[in-house]
């Protein structure tokens, strides 16, 4: 049996066998020989990912996290908006100042 690199993450992570098995797309008794072979008791229940794993997670990375709610409410900018905001702010200082 060959341990797929991403199924072994998971176990090590703590994610029980429902879990991988959606995740990864491989049968229930895969994950369950892959724990054996590791020795690696299955969890109780499902660990929640953390906001880092769920963006690594994302088939294309856009840098928020769809779930995470700000205490504030304002979801923050990416790096790309805050540069946008930064060139558009000095350009009309810049204006304003000739």
């Amino acid at each position: 049996m060959n341990i797929r690199a991403d199924v072994a993450e998971l176990i090590h992570q703590g994610f029980n066998n429902e879990y991988i098995k959606q995740h990864c797309g491989v049968s229930g008794q895969h994950v369950a020989g892959v724990r054996r072979r590791l020795q690696r008791a299955n969890a109780p229940e499902r660990r929640h990912a953390t906001a880092l794993e769920r963006l690594y997670a994302e088939a294309v990375p856009t840098g928020r996290v769809y779930d995470y709610q700000p205490p504030d409410g304002r979801m923050p900018l990416s790096p790309t908006q805050q540069a946008a905001n930064r060139a558009t702010l000095l350009a009309a200082l810049r204006g304003e100042a000739a």
